[in-house]
């Protein structure tokens, strides 16, 4: 009688999974109709997000930065951020604006399991709620799918913060829960709302993404047709 295979186990196990590690994203330009996103010119883009962010404080905070008493403290944060490893910035330059009016970055990247998370995002109050905005969170997951072939996309926040949670399922993220006492921010407790978005619910969400970016779904005065979340849950 042979020795037992130990290796067959009469337990739940998950899908096997035919899998080969993916690249990193490298700082690719990411073009679109109303926006393109590239990496930061410090110097430059530090003058024009300080100018284009005065006046409204609530940009930042729930995030990790800000705000800035003046340009050059933001010019070093975006040099920071430009060295960190582990993340990819862009700047997000509306066409025609000249100037940057945002900021994204790939976080928590990790090749070898195909997830990767969009994160530290601000809109300037000029690019907030604009098409060109929704744009460029397409463009960012576009190239995560379509381009890397990744397997999860994540997006994570403050589970106070209301209008990223809106934001999350606008986009065609699935909310999975909330972190408790994740991490303390800026001398504050933040616990964590979870997202995700899958290579295999990307097709219907990319879909839906083009349908509502289409010039057709856009009066004369610009104001939509058909709202993306109908037509995410469509």
């Amino acid at each position: 009688m042979g020795a037992p295979d130990e290796t067959a186990v009469d337990l739940p196990l998950g899908e096997p999974v035919e899998w080969s590690p993916v690249a990193a994203p490298a700082g690719e330009v990411l073009r679109g109709e109303r926006v393109l996103l590239r990496p930061f010119e410090p110097a430059a883009d530090a003058e024009a997000l300080h100018a284009a962010t005065q006046g409204d404080p609530s940009i930042w905070a729930y995030l990790r930065v800000g705000p800035f008493a003046d340009s050059g403290e933001l010019r070093a944060v975006l040099e920071q951020e430009a060295a960190a490893e582990g993340y990819v910035f862009h700047a997000i330059e509306p066409t025609g604006a000249g100037r940057a009016l945002g900021q994204a970055a790939y976080m928590r990247i990790d090749p070898a399991n195909g997830t990767i998370e969009i994160g530290s995002i601000f809109f300037a109050p000029g690019l907030r709620r604009t098409p060109a905005a929704t744009e460029a969170i397409f463009l960012l997951a576009r190239h995560v799918f379509d381009d890397l072939g990744y397997r999860r996309l994540e997006w994570k926040c403050n589970a106070l913060n209301a209008a990223s949670r809106r934001a999350a399922e606008r986009f065609g993220f699935r909310f999975e829960g909330v972190f408790r006492k994740d991490e303390i921010i800026k001398g504050r407790n933040r616990d964590t709302a979870w997202f995700s978005m899958l290579d295999d619910e990307w097709p219907a969400v990319r879909a839906a993404f083009e349908a509502w970016l289409d010039p057709a779904n856009f009066d004369g005065d610009g104001a939509q047709r058909v709202a993306l979340g109908a037509l995410m849950a469509g």
